[in-house]
């Protein structure tokens, strides 16, 4: 059928498809993970993980009341933190048959065997430090704890940035550095609320060090995502973010400003704890949003198809037919 003022061709007889989807509607599936168990989950293992680094530090710089702080809040930690997940999945069954056998190919899994062994030896460091029993061991098991401590801590990214959300995968590059630092400006800032002040030096550094990779690494992520990071940015799940930068920021300034306070220090240490947990909150429920909306899905889509092709034209100097 031909269109008004002559010529040949074909009248479009229906719209053009718009961006989102298949006439809008919800392209992936919305992650079923529970709230609060998994933002918690999160929260906790990355408080555990660098709490148990900063133990080492106490006790390697004979610090005895920020090393017993720090070795509760690590088996603390770690044994709530299975409490959550465990409850997550419905039944304590489930955890236990992953650990029947190991996947190197699934985060789930390897964070199971990292979770597992990471309990046993932070529960056995604060265990032998409280009773005097077996100080050798507890000794080693101290190292084996600030071993996992690490993996325990940022593993969490990897298993969200192997879903198909999009803001989670596509944010698999620093995710892993904003969940890192903000587990240890927990661990550092938990330490500060509950260790003498004469003691707590070390946990201030660990909390102004990763306060700082955690906003750093947060605003790197938010530019390079552009139009993706809108969830972090907007919505319920945006003001969670910006409440977390301006809790972490909060916490830092008090613990440069109040270094012999002890009032002061407690602040600054809850204050970068409530910055750790509202971040958590906030990452999940943008990766909720950002799996509702389908034009997160699509455009990207498009994006590199159109990257994909400019390059082929690039190479071969003629589009591809």
């Amino acid at each position: 059928m031909s269109p008004k003022g002559g010529g040949r061709g074909d009248r479009l007889m229906v719209p053009e498809a718009e961006f989102e989807s298949y006439y809008g509607k919800q392209i992936i599936k919305t992650p079923t993970w529970k709230t609060p168990d998994v933002p918690l989950y999160l929260f906790l293992g990355g408080m555990a993980g660098g709490s148990a680094l900063l133990a080492e530090g106490a006790a390697l710089q004979d610090l005895p009341a920020l090393e017993k702080v720090a070795r509760g809040a690590a088996a603390a930690g770690a044994g709530l933190g299975t409490v959550a997940l465990v409850h997550d999945l419905g039944r304590p069954e489930r955890f236990l048959n992953m650990l029947r056998v190991f996947k190197p190919t699934s985060p789930l899994s390897v964070g199971s065997f990292i979770l597992a062994p990471f309990a046993a030896f932070s529960t056995a460091a604060f265990g032998s430090m409280v009773t005097g029993w077996f100080p050798r061991l507890g000794r080693l098991s101290g190292v084996g704890a600030a071993a996992f401590g690490p993996p325990l801590a940022t593993y969490t990214a990897a298993l969200f940035a192997n879903t198909a959300v999009p803001i989670w995968h596509e944010g698999h590059r620093e995710l892993p550095f904003v969940f890192g630092g903000s587990g240890a400006a927990a661990a550092g800032g938990l330490a500060m609320m509950l260790a003498p002040v004469e003691q707590t030096g070390p946990a201030v550094r660990m909390a102004l060090a990763g306060a700082a990779l955690d906003v750093g690494a947060v605003e790197v992520m938010n530019h390079r995502l552009g139009m993706l990071a809108e969830p972090y940015e907007q919505g319920p799940s945006g003001r969670l973010m910006k409440a977390a930068r301006a809790l972490t920021a909060a916490g830092a300034g008090l613990s440069v400003l109040g270094r012999r306070s002890r009032l002061v220090r407690v602040a600054a240490g809850a204050a970068y704890v409530a910055g750790s947990v509202t971040l958590r909150f906030g990452i999940f429920e943008a990766g909720l949003a950002s799996a509702r909306d389908p034009k997160y899905t699509v455009v990207p889509q498009k994006e590199r198809i159109a990257a994909r092709e400019a390059a082929k034209v690039t190479s071969t100097g003629s589009p591809t037919p």
